[in-house]
Formats: C-alpha cells, structure tokens, sequence
C-alpha cells in the first residue's frame, strides 16, 4: 500500500490516539505513528501537542524514523521554542554518532532550527563536525556555519567559525571547497564590508583544482567566486582562462554561463594582439549556440544573455547569424528576443541574408512579431548605410500590401530613416501620403504629420493634410497634438502666406483649450517666438537637426558593463541591476569589469565602430525617440538679445493682434487678423517685449509670482511606513497654476525607481496634471526635488475633514499611502474680485445662519498691510471704511469650483486682535477660510 493511507484519518480523538501510537513500544508502530503526524502537519493541521511525544522518537538508530522526526523538529521549534531545547542533547549525542549520514543529519538539522535559545547548545558539535573526518559531514557543517550567521552573526565571529571556514577553501575534498566558497559568498553577500573571501594566487589555484572534481552545482559556486576575483596582471587572468575553458563543453547550461560571466570578465584584462585572445573568442560562440538547442524557456535566458554579449563583444557570434534565424514553432518570447540579436549582428557582410529573413517575417500571422519585423528593416537600414535603399524598397513592398499595421509601423521607421538619411528618399513621400487616412495609432500618426512638417514644402497639399489632423485635435493623443502644433508652424514659417488662419487655429486649440501642460507651454513659446521675432523662429523651429544614432536601444555602458559580471543570474534576464530589483541590503554591492590593459581600442567590432571622421568632425547624435521634442532642445531660454527695444507698453492681450507686426520680414507685410477679445488667459497680459524673457516673467499679470503665502515642507510619509522612501511636501499656488512641492529622499539600501502617484477622490476635485516625474533612478541617500502640478478637474467626493487629501505613491518596492491637509488659500482664483453692486446684493441674498464670526488674535498689522498681504493669497479688498474709529475691510474670494465667499474684517488701530465674519452659500468652508486668512497674515 503507498504513503496515501496516511492523509485519509478523519477519526475523532485523533490526536489522542497518534499520543498512544508515539509512544507504543513496537518500533513499526511507532514508524507509522510518525508518518501520520507528517501527513497531518503536511496538510496544515496543527499537531505541535505531540512535540513532546515525537521529540522522544529522536532516540533511535532508525535512520528513516530520526529524518522524520527532524523533519517534524524543524517546522515546530519556532512555535515550541521551550520545548525545542528537550532536543538539544540528541543533536549533541547524534553529531557524535559512528554513522556519518547521521552526523550531517544533525548538523543539517541544527542549521534549519531558527531559535535564538538554541543556537549557543549548537556550537560545540558544529565545530567538531566542521573538522570531521567525514567529508559529508564537512560540507554539510559548512552550509550550516551561513545559516547560522543569518540567525546570529555576532556568534559565527566569536565562535571563530569563519576563519574555520577559510580553511576549508584549502581542504582535500573538492565538494567541502564548493560548499565553503557558497557559504562565505553567502556570507559575504549580506556583509558587503567584510573582506571575507580575501582570495589571492594560492586559494585561486586550489579552487580551479577542486573545479574539475565538483558536482555541477559546486562548480557554479566556484566559478561566481572566480569572477569575483581581480587578477594582478594579464598572465595570471589569461592562466584561470584556460583552466575554466574546459567548463564550457559542460552540459549543465548554469555551468556553461558561469564559465562564460569569468571568461568575459577576465577577456577584457586580455590584449587583442594576443594569439590566446582569437582562440579564446571563437572558442565562446559554440557553447552559446549549443544553449540554444534547448527547450525554449531555456533558450530564452540565453538569448537574454547572448544580447548583452553581442553588445559587449560582437565579434564572438558574427559568424552565427543562421542560428538566430526564427523557427515557425519558437514562442513569441524567443522569436523577438532573436531578432533583437539579428539586428545587432547585422553588418554589411550579412545584410542581404538578415533583409530576405525579415521580409518573410513580415508576411506572418502573429501581430507583435511582424511589427518588430518592420521595425527591424528600419533598423538595419539605419545600421548598415550599404542597405538602406534596399530596405526601403522593402518598406515599400509592405505598404503595398495595404495591411494596417504593417503600414503603420513602415511609416514610422521611415521617418527615421528620412532622419539619419536627409534628401535621399524623400521621392516616397507621395506613397505615405496616400495611406494617411488608414493611420490609426498615435506612434504612425505622429510620424505622419514629423513628415508632412519636415517636407512641408515639397507636398503641395501640405495645409489640407494637416488641416485634416486638426479637425479631431482635442481626441488625438499629447504626442500626435505636440507633433501636429510643430508641424503647422514649420508649414508656416515655410508657407507663412497661405496658412494664417492654419496656424492661430492650432495656436488657440493648444493654448486655450487644452488641460495639458506640455502642450500648452510648447503653444505659447511658439506664439511668443512668431509675434516677437520671427527669424528666430525659422532658426529655431527649421533648424538643421543632428543625425540619429543606429542604435537607440543600446544598454548604457558601464549598466552593460555591470550586468556582464552578473550572466548567468536574474540581473541578466532582467537587463537590470540587482539594485533595482532586490530587496533589503542584499545584492546590492556593485560589480563592474577590470580596467582594460593592452590595447586601447573600443571593445566594439570593426563594423560598428565609425571610421573615418576625426573626432571633432563626427556628427552630433540624438536617439530617435527624442524628435518628438526634437525641435525645441535648441531653444535658448536665456535673457532676450539686447537690441532695439521693442514697444514695452503693458497690452491687454486680449485685444491685440499676437501674430500681426514682427511677421513683415516673411510675408510682404499681410497682416493676421486679430484672435477675437478675451480668447487669450488673462496670466499672458504682460508686455510683448523681450521674447521670451517675458513669457517666463509674468509678474505683470494678475496673479504675481510673488504670490500666495507657501508653508514649510513638512514630512508627510516617513521612511519608517515606506520601506526607506521619505516624503516631505508642501503646496504652492503662483499664476493660477496649483502644484505639490515635494521633497523625495532614498534612506533605503536599494535604488529606487519608476514612481508614479495618485490622489484619492476629494472635496474640490484636485489631481495631478502631469505623472510624477522623476528622471533619474533614485539612488540610496539622494533627495530629489520635485513639482508636481495639479489641476481640480479630478472627481470630487467631500471628504472629513474637507481640506483632506488621500495620495497614494508606488515604487518598484511597493505602493505607499498617506494622507495630508492642504490650505485652502492654493484654490482661491485669481478672479475672485467681486463688483461692489453684486457683493452688497449676495451679501443680503445669504441669509444669516450662513454667517460665522471668528477671532484672529495677535496681529500687529494695520489695514493697509492686512489688505495687500491677503491679495497676494488671491483675497481682494473691495472696500474700506472707518466706522467709529474701527478699519472695515469688505473682501471676497472665489474657489476653484465657483463657490464665492464674503468677508468683513473689522481692525481696531493698535488692538492686535481682529474679527472676521464670512458669508457663504457653503457654510462648511468658513471654517477652512478663517484657517488660511490665519496662515496668510501670520506668516
């Protein structure tokens, strides 16, 4: 009968009768009792009151019975930790035992119990076990010595049991070497400081001995400990090289990638004349195609590490592209992974093979993968100059075909291949245009219009086109709006006659009617460039762009240069440092690769390296995904150029022609019609003069910089309830624009990054108007400073108390939650003057309950001071009298969502005690009202 028995018991009193069983005196009955307790612990019921019967099975010479009752020891001694020290005299009498596989029974055992009381009983047999005679005892003892560090390092070091293990690195028994070098490496991982495998030529040596007689999991141990040795000189690392060669023939694949992490690391102290150097390359690519014979999770880890070899060395696979040829029946995952690799092997010498592949690619069924394809033609005619006209008659064979994706994503690469190839191919501009009303996603339509801008003068219908894109302005997506705003105003600039309207159409879409700030921004420094200077503005916007580079998705150098030293672990398949994705401190020591000696060229293949330019000569290069924002990086927001001086007249924009004037030198003195009045935001009514030195300098707006009162950042999420990450912040209001100032600081031991935040639904609908951004990865012990801007178009739900707002901020560690009050003063607008008519009307309208009176205490101000203090908070005096002796000040303010609130502010001459009334519609605000007028005026 099989094990199964022992799962199917559903008597009652079963506890009682297993008590009886335990403690029968017949070994059988005894055996089966134990099993049951196993079985039932194994399915989740708590048997830990038979602890004491089970432990006083410990008393056998039944090897099977003794592992059961570990077993059983091992889940229990945490709970039972009293009862867990009964056992510590069998440990001790069992590390004594004439069997060997019972000593390491023990020690293994003694290890897994994590018990502080018991851990000091347990040094004595460890020790002796450390210096058995037994090499399985050794090895197991030496495991044992990391685990017990993990539970009480302050013991492992007195008890000198890591300097017992350094020994051990020298020992006869290639298995003890293996299982000393894991644990000190463990060890030495959560101590980064420590200086514990301390390896010099002579242990180096004893390693590479015992690597040969290892099981493949010892040699794994051994080789990551070689790698993270640092040879003196290019002879001693070119010796381990050809000692570890032969574990590449290995057939475990962890072993072949270990062997590869060392000979990489050590390959770059190595010089390229050397004849070992050519030998050592074309001995690498066999074993890294034979990796790719296995089961496709298998392969696809190697291809994870295969791309950051090819981006290290490319010469060691450029001879193996048919192996990254796709098979019908790979995964999705292998197939993209292989043409990623593909087309970084791809040189002029391969080029016709790899372009054939792709157009075949091209033509099949699955829809991620035939859009890589595409993209991969792009490419490689970015990559290899000789092919790019062959690629894009290919380009233009797919579009032909008229399938939807296929044409959207040839259309984007072709846009970059106009970028890096200017006046070359620019005669397939009709056949794009013929697919424009099939483009559906935002990546096409944007390349679209990036091309109908760039060429505007060339495609005689260019306005209707882009005419077309605007009609659905406020649907499309920011980067086909931001795409679409700069291409109308390069059509402008080139076409300036026949598109006016065009351009003040997109103009006002962009600044008036959009809630996004980037849009916006890029709107207005458009309209400032054309109606102050216009041949800046050609310089600007038709500036002559740098060529993009054919790689824009190369791993950053010294990152690639890091996870070279971490093949063959998660890093690898991850493309990121342990940092960014371990836990706690572990892991967090940061590796990278010997200083090359030897020569001093670059460690790229004779293909990929530019020749020819002198340095200074090479052209500038952008990464592709830039040109979005392309067109604005030469903008130079210094102070204006001083010349003659423009008319300086403060102008109500409303009424004035932005467009009209400084436009004479490109178009024969036409002028624009004006934007009809009040289209433009009140914040613009500042002088237009100096360029942009003006839009950036608002102060002659309404609402002033100066502005409204800021309170001190104060700690709203401390690093004790966010894993490390603090957060202070406070909230500002300057020229109508809300936004959260925050102060993000990395007490954590690990680098953190992709932050994102979000607010719960709240009284006055306030919510971030852009992600958070924060552009760097935040390294531990770093601070950021960050705005966040906030509009109140967010949903609204009243909260208690109403100034409440619930935020929650995620990290790649976790989602953090808090809660902070903002002051009511940042939702004050900058129109909330009321005429003196309407207030004393809504004065009367509201009726008395409404009304709350409130002291403020202690303000030496007089009303002159109170008056102009409180306007810079958005709080406008509407009139003021003397009645008795007593300052009567009649204010009122709007809040973001209309509700207007009526205040008289009495101040008595030398008493610094005020009172304020307040009327409102909303009584519930009066409250948080008076809390800002006291924030305002005592600060």
């Amino acid at each position: 009968m099989t094990d199964s028995k022992y799962f199917t018991t559903t008597k009652k009193g079963e506890i009682f009768e297993l008590k009886a069983e335990l403690n029968s005196d017949k070994k059988e009955k005894k055996k089966e009792a134990v099993k049951k307790v196993i079985a039932s612990m194994t399915v989740g019921k708590d048997v830990s009151a038979l602890f004491p019967d089970v432990v006083n099975c410990m008393q056998t010479d039944n090897l099977e019975l003794k592992k059961l009752v570990y077993l059983y020891l091992m889940n229990y001694a945490k709970s039972q930790p009293d009862m867990a020290i009964m056992a510590v005299n069998t440990f001790v009498k069992d590390c004594e035992d004439p069997n060997p596989l019972i000593r390491a029974l023990a020690v293994r055992t003694m290890g897994c119990i994590r018990v502080d009381k018991i851990t000091e009983y347990l040094c004595e047999p460890l020790r002796k076990c450390l210096k058995d005679e037994d090499p399985y005892v050794r090895k197991t003892a030496a495991v044992c010595v990391a685990k017990l560090h993990d539970i009480n390092a302050q013991l492992v070091e007195d008890q000198g049991f890591l300097d017992t293990l350094k020994d051990l690195i020298s020992d006869s028994n290639p298995m003890v070497v293996a299982n000393a070098v894991a644990a000190l490496s463990e060890i030495a991982e959560s101590h980064p400081s420590s200086n514990l495998l301390d390896l010099n030529p002579q242990s180096i040596n004893k390693l590479l001995t015992a690597l040969n007689e290892c099981t493949e999991w010892g040699q794994i141990f051994i080789l990551d400990c070689l790698a993270n040795y640092m040879p003196k000189d290019d002879r001693e690392a070119q010796s381990i090289c050809e000692r570890v060669t032969p574990r590449l023939s290995h057939a475990n694949s962890a072993v072949v990638l270990s062997a590869v992490k060392v000979l990489m690391k050590f390959m770059e102290m190595l010089s390229k004349d050397l004849d070992y150097y050519g030998t050592l390359l074309k001995k690498l690519a066999p074993p890294l195609v034979t990796l790719l014979s296995a089961e496709p999770e298998l392969q696809y880890v190697a291809l994870r590490n295969i791309n950051l070899i090819v981006q290290k060395r490319p010469e060691i696979l450029k001879h193996e592209m048919k192996v990254f040829f796709v098979k019908y029946n790979d995964p999705i995952y292998v197939k993209l992974e292989k043409l990623d690799i593909m087309i970084r092997l791809a040189s002029q010498a391969n080029i016709a093979q790899v372009l054939a592949e792709l157009k075949e690619y091209a033509t099949e069924v699955d829809v991620d993968f035939v859009r890589k394809a595409v993209r991969a033609i792009g490419r490689c005619a970015i990559k290899v100059e000789q092919s790019a006209e062959r690629c894009v008659s290919t380009l233009l064979d797919l579009i032909q075909t008229k399938v939807n994706y296929v044409v959207q994503e040839a259309i984007v690469v072709i846009k970059d291949i106009f970028r890096k190839y200017p006046n070359k191919y620019e005669s397939v501009i009709a056949t794009l245009c013929e697919n424009l009303d099939s483009l559906d996603e935002p990546e096409a339509r944007a390349a679209m219009i990036w091309i109908v801008g760039e060429y505007a003068e060339r495609i005689d219908n260019a306005d209707e086109l882009l005419e077309s894109f605007l009609e659905g302005f406020h649907d499309e997506s920011t980067q086909v709006q931001l795409q679409l705003l700069t291409a109308i105003v390069k059509l402008f600039l080139k076409k300036p006659t026949e598109t006016q309207e065009l351009v003040q159409q997109v103009l006002s879409l962009a600044t008036q009617d959009s809630d996004n700030p980037d849009l916006r921004d890029r709107g207005y420094i458009y309209w400032r460039l054309l109606s102050t200077d216009p041949v800046a503005a050609k310089e600007v916007v038709l500036a002559e762009k740098p060529l993009i580079s054919e790689e824009t998705d190369l791993i950053e150098p010294t990152l690639l240069d890091e996870l070279i030293c971490y093949i063959g672990t998660l890093a690898s398949v991850y493309h990121k440092p342990p940092s960014a994705f371990v836990e706690g401190s572990r892991g967090v020591v940061h590796k990278s690769l010997p200083p090359r000696t030897g020569s001093s060229e670059s460690a790229e293949s004779p293909e990929a390296a530019p020749t020819g330019a002198p340095p200074s000569e090479q052209p500038a290069v952008i990464p592709a995904q830039g040109d979005l924002l392309g067109d604005l990086l030469n903008l130079d927001l210094g102070p204006p150029v001083s010349g003659p001086p423009m008319t300086t007249a403060s102008v109500q924009m409303g009424a004035v022609d932005l467009l009209g004037g400084g436009l004479d030198s490109l178009m024969g003195g036409t002028n624009f019609a004006a934007p009809p009045a009040g289209t433009m935001p009140a914040t613009l009514s500042a002088p237009i003069g100096g360029g942009l030195g003006d839009l950036f300098d608002l102060t002659s707006g309404v609402g002033t910089l100066s502005g409204s009162y800021v309170a001190p950042k104060a700690v709203w999420l401390p690093a004790m309830k966010a894993k490390g990450l603090e957060i202070s912040g406070t909230f500002t209001r300057q020229v109508g624009s809300i936004s959260m100032d925050l102060l993000l600081t990395n007490k954590a031991l690990q680098v953190m990054s992709d932050f994102a935040i979000q607010f719960n639904r709240n009284s006055f609908g306030l919510a971030p108007a852009a992600p958070l951004q924060v552009h760097a990865p935040l390294s531990p012990n770093q601070t950021v400073e960050i705005s966040l801007p906030l509009n109140t178009v967010g949903s609204v739900m009243k909260m208690d108390p109403l100034n409440n707002l619930q935020v929650a901020v995620k990290n790649n560690i976790d989602v953090f939650y808090f809660s902070t009050l903002y002051p009511l003063h940042i939702l004050f607008v900058e129109d909330g003057k009321m005429e003196r008519q309407m207030f004393l009307a809504t004065w009367k309208d509201i009726p008395n309950e409404n009304e709350a009176q409130f002291q403020i205490k202690d303000c030496p101000l007089n009303a002159e001071a109170v008056s102009s203090k409180l306007q810079g908070s958005n709080i406008f005096t509407i009139a003021k009298r003397n009645v008795e002796g007593q300052d009567m000040l009649y204010q009122s303010l709007k809040l973001t969502n209309g509700i207007w609130v009526l205040a008289e502010l009495r101040i008595q001459p030398g008493n610094p005690n005020f009172t304020l009334s307040l009327k409102c519609r909303a009584p519930e605000v009066s409250q948080h009202v008076y809390q800002a007028y006291e924030t305002v005026l005592k600060n």
